[in-house]
C-alpha cells in the first residue's frame, strides 16, 4: 500500500538528505538532482472516468480555512469560460500528471470537488493511528473517489512531524468497491517548520526569512502544498503499483522526488524564484479558483524526466 511505503522510504531518506520530510509525504526540501529522474510504470490500475474529490474535515477548522482548501481542489479543473485560471495556474501545473497516462491505457481522470463531511466533536480522539486514518476515509465514497482526510492542529497522527506531513493510500478491494486516500494534517502548532516550509523557518539549515503565505495561513498554506504532492501521488500511482521510481517499498512518486523544489533556481533551503504579490508581499506560483493563489511542488514532467516548475 502507498502509505505504508511511504513511512518506510522517510526513514530511509532523513539520513540521506538534509531538511527532507518523507517520501509519498510532503518533504521539506530536496536535493537537486542532475541525473534523470526516470517513473518507470509498473503497469497498475489508475483511477480514470470521473473521480470525487471528497473532503473529511477532523476537528475544528474555520470556515476561511476550509474555503482555502476547497477553493483548490476545485482549482485542478480547467474552468469553463469565461472565468479560466489565470497563468501560471493550478489547472495547468495539474496537466503535467496527464503525461504520465500517455503511456498507459486508462484515460486521465476528471476530478470534481465532492462531499464534505465534518467532525468537530474527535469521534476517534485526538490521536490517531494508520487505521483511524483509514475509517475516516471509509466516510467518503466507497469507490471512484478520492477521500481526503484533514487533521485540524491539535490532531496527533502517528509519524506526523517525524516522517511525514501527509500520505495517501487506498482501502482493500471491497464489493462496495474501492477508494484512494489522502491524509495532510495542519502543522501550524506541530511542526511549522516541517511541514510548512517555506512559510516558516526550517527546523535545521539556513535560517532565512520565511515567505509570505498568499491565504495568510500558515498552517492551512502549508496543508495545500502536501495536498497538491499527494492529489498527484494519488492520481499516478494510486495503489501503489503504478508510476514511481526506486523500490516499491521507498517509492519517489511524481510530486516526491522534486520536494522542496518550487520554483526556477531552487536548492536545500530555497524554494526557488517565485511571483509575490504586490499587495500582500506573499510568494506564490499558481492561480487558483475564485483569485486564490497557491505554491504548489515541482513535478517530474516525463518528457523530460526532469522536476518542471510552473510557469
Amino acid at each position: 500500500m502507498a502509505a505504508s511505503s511511504a513511512a518506510f522510504a522517510a526513514c530511509l531518506l532523513a539520513c540521506a538528505l538534509l531538511f527532507q520530510m518523507c517520501v509519498a509525504s510532503r518533504k521539506l526540501t530536496a536535493l537537486v538532482q542532475d541525473q534523470p529522474i526516470t517513473m518507470t510504470y509498473h503497469k497498475g490500475a489508475l483511477l480514470s472516468g470521473r473521480i470525487a474529490v471528497n473532503l473529511i474535515w477532523y476537528g475544528n477548522f474555520s470556515a476561511p480555512q476550509r474555503a482555502v482548501i476547497t477553493d483548490f481542489v476545485s482549482s485542478l479543473s480547467t474552468p469553463p469560460s469565461p472565468q479560466p485560471q489565470p497563468e501560471p495556474s493550478v489547472a495547468s501545473w495539474f496537466k503535467t500528471a496527464q503525461k504520465y497516462y500517455a503511456n498507459s491505457k486508462a484515460r486521465f481522470p476528471a476530478l470534481s470537488l465532492g462531499q464534505h463531511v465534518l467532525d468537530q466533536s474527535y469521534s476517534l480522539g485526538k490521536r490517531l493511528g494508520e487505521k483511524d486514518l483509514v475509517r475516516l476515509a471509509a466516510r467518503g465514497s466507497p469507490s471512484r473517489a478520492i477521500n481526503v482526510v484533514l487533521t485540524a492542529d491539535d490532531v496527533a497522527v502517528d509519524g506526523f512531524c517525524m516522517s511525514r506531513c501527509g500520505t495517501h493510500g487506498a482501502s482493500p478491494r471491497s464489493r462496495a468497491g474501492r477508494f484512494a486516500y489522502v491524509w495532510v494534517g495542519n502543522p501550524a502548532t506541530q511542526c511549522p517548520g516541517q511541514c510548512a516550509w517555506p512559510y516558516h523557518q526550517p527546523v535545521y539549515g539556513p535560517q532565512a526569512a520565511p515567505l509570505t503565505p498568499p491565504n495568510g495561513d500558515v498552517g492551512v498554506d502549508g496543508m495545500v502544498i502536501s495536498l497538491a504532492s499527494m492529489i498527484v501521488g494519488t492520481v499516478t500511482n494510486p495503489f501503489g503499483n503504478g508510476f514511481f521510481q526506486g523500490d516499491a517499498d521507498a517509492p519517489l512518486e511524481a510530486a516526491t522526488a522534486c520536494a522542496g523544489v518550487y520554483g526556477k533556481g531552487a536548492y536545500p533551503g530555497y524554494a526557488g524564484s517565485l511571483l509575490v504579490d504586490p499587495a500582500s508581499g506573499a510568494s506564490y506560483n499558481a492561480n487558483g479558483a475564485h483569485g486564490r493563489k497557491y505554491l504548489v511542488p515541482a513535478l517530474v514532467d516525463p518528457d523530460t524526466s526532469a522536476c518542471s516548475t510552473v510557469g
